[in-house]
């Protein structure tokens, strides 16, 4: 259990970390949604060459392939919900990070969240 609650928590981190990214990437882009196809062509080649994208786009490689190994080994009624701790990272670092306000409902929600990994990982076993 040890091995994939590291393992797991270095994922997330990657994975919350690519999602920033990501974010902070395509705001800098503008809404697509409003753009016309030349606007769009011309987002898509900025994003291939934001150091933004491509890095978030990195950091959810390294996520994914994380994933992979510890699919190798753990139930997945383990360590899906161990994802869930990407919730509680994402709800700190978008405050700080990109500036968003998360209400008291929204932490509500990620205590839950965080109780329910808790008793999933006790519940294991192992």
């Amino acid at each position: 259990m040890y091995k994939t609650v590291v393992v797991m928590l270095l994922a997330v981190t990657a994975g919350t970390v690519g999602d920033l990214l990501l974010t902070k990437g395509m705001k800098e882009l503008g809404d697509l949604s409003a753009m016309n196809l030349r606007g769009i062509l011309s987002a898509v080649y900025q994003a291939l060459t934001s150091p933004k994208l491509v890095v978030g786009t990195a950091m959810l490689a390294i996520f994914f392939f994380l994933w992979l190994a510890v699919l190798s080994w753990e139930d997945l009624t383990v360590a899906l919900p161990m994802q869930a701790l990407n919730y509680v990272l994402v709800a700190f670092l978008s405050q700080y990070f990109l500036g968003e306000i998360v209400t008291p409902m929204r932490w509500a929600g990620t205590v839950l969240v965080c109780i329910g990994v808790i008793l999933i990982t006790k519940s294991s076993g192992g």
